[in-house]
Parts: structure tokens; C-alpha cells; sequence
């Protein structure tokens, strides 16, 4: 598989298999992802991956535990009062999503609870948080989305899943302290790693993207 076919099929997974990655693969992967572009060399990444024991344990604490207010650190997934084109493209992800699933818009509840499986990581047997020192700035920030699509591809490439979540931001301090992290790490995002579950409807969603000429310009060729 090369870059071109990775970037195809590599899609959000919220369904996966029990099977678990090899901790060498994993090792493997988080490693390689390492390769990433990164601003003056600074990687500002940190990373800590969970299966088993580790993974059960912060699963189960996420069952009692409360977001953080809306804004409050890193919390914030979308700017507030979202407007256009985002508001429109956002809407509707969010109901090719729980289309998938047999979900309308009035059933608040079975959103909600579709909602509180980001907290279980959608069933993978593997979860990656990534942490940044708070004192970063906005360009390290770039730097971890580099990271986080070399992991995805490379994922993809090899044949596993994935699905980044900001979600976990939301709970950062439930993260950090269960999982003794030093200031001043913060949680950036989450990603659910694993084999993808072909039968599941779930993952049948395939988002669109915006034509071309939206949003880009040849100038001067």
C-alpha cells in the first residue's frame, strides 16, 4: 500500500474487533509516526498507550467521571457559534453518522450514549492518549497533527483502525490523574487503535469533502 491508497482508505473506525495489536506493532507504530515533520526538531509529543488491565481500568473510571466546562483548557473541540461553511459541514457528519446507526435527531438519549463510547475508546483494544506541554504554542500544535495523520496512515498501512478524539480533552484531569502524568502535560487528543469490525453499520460512514474550488486556489501556473 502506498501514501496515496492509505490516504484513501484511512477513515474514523468506531467499531473494532477484540483481536489486539502486537505490543511490538504498536511500539512500532508510535515510533515511526516519530518520524514527522516537527519545528525546529522540538517533537512535542509525549505519548502513553493502554491495553489490557491499564485500558479496563480508565475505561471504567470514565463511566463516573464529568467533562470539564466548555473552553476550560484545552477542552474546546469547535469554536463557539460555529458559522459557515463549518456549521453546515459539521451538522452534516453528524447526522451521516447516526444514520449509520439507525439514530434520528429526537432520540437525544441513544445519541448521548453513541456520544459516552468515545469513552471507551469504541470498544478498541488499544488506546493512545497524546499529551503537549501546556506552555507549547500554536505551532507545536501543528506539529501534533502532523503526528497524529503519520500515525493514522502508518496505521492504516499495516492494516489497523483508528479514530482521534478530542473528546478526551473534555476530561483531562480525569486522564492526567488516573494515569500520573506531570504537569505540565495536558491531554491534546486520544486515538483508538485496533482491527477494524467490517459488519459493523457504524462503520460503513464515509465523510464527504468539500469540492475542490471551495477552498483552493491555482495561481500563476
Amino acid at each position: 500500500m502506498n501514501v496515496s491508497q492509505a490516504m484513501r482508505e484511512r477513515r474514523s473506525v468506531r467499531a473494532y474487533l477484540s483481536r489486539v495489536p502486537q505490543a511490538a506493532d504498536v511500539e512500532k507504530l508510535i515510533s515511526d509516526a516519530a518520524l514527522a515533520a516537527s519545528g525546529g526538531n522540538l517533537q512535542p509529543w509525549r505519548i502513553i498507550a493502554l491495553a489490557g488491565e491499564p485500558l479496563e481500568r480508565l475505561t471504567a473510571a470514565m463511566e463516573g467521571a464529568q467533562p470539564q466546562e466548555e473552553g476550560a483548557g484545552f477542552g474546546t473541540s469547535y469554536p463557539p457559534n460555529l458559522w459557515e461553511p463549518y456549521r453546515t459541514r459539521r451538522f452534516k457528519n453528524g447526522e451521516d453518522l447516526y444514520r449509520t446507526i439507525g439514530i434520528p435527531r429526537e432520540n437525544k438519549a441513544a445519541r448521548l450514549e453513541q456520544m459516552a463510547r468515545n469513552g471507551q475508546f469504541f470498544g478498541a483494544p488499544v488506546g493512545v492518549f497524546v499529551f503537549v506541554d501546556e506552555r507549547m504554542g500554536y505551532a507545536q500544535w501543528v506539529d501534533l497533527g502532523i503526528y497524529l495523520q503519520s500515525f493514522m496512515l502508518l496505521a492504516t498501512e499495516r492494516g489497523m483502525a483508528t479514530c482521534p478524539q478530542g473528546y478526551w480533552r473534555r476530561f483531562a484531569d480525569t486522564v492526567e490523574s488516573l494515569l500520573e502524568v506531570p504537569d505540565p502535560y495536558r491531554v491534546a487528543y486520544g486515538i483508538a487503535l485496533g482491527y477494524e469490525d467490517r459488519d459493523a453499520s457504524i462503520n460503513t460512514l464515509r465523510a464527504d469533502r468539500a469540492p475542490f474550488g471551495e477552498w483552493a486556489q491555482m495561481r500563476g501556473f
